[in-house]
């Protein structure tokens, strides 16, 4: 865009008008608080009677400090800081429409609440007062090309072509000036609104606490979501997977081998009701049921149980468990619990029927565990690793270290944990 255009572009930007109507409406409500100053300064000065016209000057020193006390203590009202920043995102425009604006809750909100009332109410009156003036003055000077006569409510301040009789090369200039006054009027209109819209995140925006507030609020949500997905894809991920390859299996043996297709299924039953357990317990986190039973919280103590279905479907697992795992803390065997329960998911999903090797060893404050398993043909997984990504966020958080990829025709996953010791 040319500069002439980027000059020029305010007078047909829809933005330009929003705000000129924003500041109509500053101007608009300033007035009874104007009106009520000079009622209460009459009061006071006047004793209820009407003051002389060389008392105008105290009761202008009285009545506009009354004004700006209303405008202020309006921003104590419930609902004038919400009302107010909809209002500005809405009309003005510009960075406040990216901000949040939310009730104050402490008085320096309130307090630069006030400002920015103060602070619009006062630029919309002066606007207000300029627009009447600007459009009056455009409007006899487009007349005066009719009636040969200009007059101004300004003293001929801004009429170019002089007032009262007018020559002919007056009149046909007349308009033309008419025109200068309005295009300066939408400027200045423009300019003004743009400059309350650069103050408008300072006053009516979040604070810096409000800010860092909010922060962590996302961030908290934002862990909460990932954990609940890394509860979802390692619970239920892990029945359906282990239900796939059951009933697959069932399905190819059931006229050769009944007793196996009959084992299958009641290993596929005893999977669908772990995972109906797991998924209330997922749905108890989402509901935030903190204190009623919202299903199993399953740790290392379950780990036999993990084994025997694994090596129920036909897999071929060597586990070799070391230490005391009772001894592990909650939160850790909680986490290793589902590191092991993907890990073996993945094998089974991704090398298929291969010989599939556990070590956890347990000491007194760290354990270690590591799955192998004969690394297949390279397949494209669809979920895109989020398995293994959730794995790797799960150790980062309890501080540990993951190593996961293929050496030597294997894939090795191994993680490290460690805590404080009692």
């Amino acid at each position: 865009m040319s500069p002439i255009l980027r000059v020029l572009s305010p007078l047909w930007s829809p933005l330009t008008y929003t705000r000129w109507v924003y500041l109509v409406l500053g101007g608009a409500v300033a007035l009874p608080y104007l009106l009520a100053g000079a009622v209460l300064a009459t009061l006071v000065l006047g004793d209820g009677e009407a003051v002389s016209p060389d008392a105008s000057l105290p009761l202008t020193l009285v009545a506009a400090p009354v004004a700006v006390l209303l405008i202020g203590a309006t921003a104590w009202v419930p609902g004038a800081r919400t009302l107010e920043g909809h209002l500005t995102r809405t009309l003005l425009g510009g960075p406040i429409a990216g901000e949040p604006v939310a009730e104050a809750a402490t008085a320096r909100s309130r307090a630069r609440t006030g400002v920015w009332l103060l602070l619009h109410l006062l630029v919309g009156f002066l606007a207000c007062l300029a627009t009447m003036v600007g459009l009056t003055e455009s409007a006899g000077l487009a007349l005066a090309a009719l009636t040969g006569e200009a007059s101004s409510s300004t003293g001929g301040l801004l009429h170019l072509t002089g007032t009262g009789a007018l020559d002919v090369p007056r009149r046909l200039l007349a308009p033309f000036n008419g025109l200068a006054v309005l295009l300066a009027l939408i400027a200045l209109m423009g300019l003004c609104g743009a400059g309350l819209a650069r103050l408008a995140p300072l006053l009516l925006g979040p604070s810096a606490a409000e800010r860092l507030a909010a922060a962590q609020d996302r961030a908290e949500n934002l862990a909460e979501r990932n954990r609940l997905a890394r509860e979802l894809h390692d619970s239920i991920g892990h029945a359906l997977s282990v239900v796939a390859l059951q009933a697959g299996a069932a399905a190819r043996v059931i006229d050769t081998d009944p007793a196996f297709a009959r084992a299958a299924l009641e290993a596929i039953a005893a999977q669908a009701r772990t995972a109906t357990g797991e998924l209330d317990h997922v749905l108890g986190l989402l509901r935030e049921e903190r204190n009623g039973a919202t299903g199993p919280q399953r740790s290392l103590g379950d780990l036999d149980h993990l084994l025997d279905a694994t090596r129920a479907i036909g897999a071929d697992l060597d586990a070799r468990v070391s230490g005391d795992v009772a001894a592990v803390p909650g939160v850790v065997s909680r986490e290793t619990y589902r590191i092991c329960q993907e890990g073996l998911t993945n094998a089974l999903r991704h090398g298929g029927r291969v010989p599939i090797a556990l070590r956890l060893d347990v000491g007194a404050d760290r354990l270690e565990v590591e799955i192998t398993n004969p690394s297949g043909p390279a397949r494209r997984r669809a979920s895109g690793g989020r398995g293994l990504r959730g794995m790797r966020e799960r150790v980062r958080l309890l501080g540990g270290t993951l190593d996961a990829g293929t050496a030597d025709g294997r894939w090795r996953l191994h993680a490290t944990i460690s805590w404080p010791p009692a």
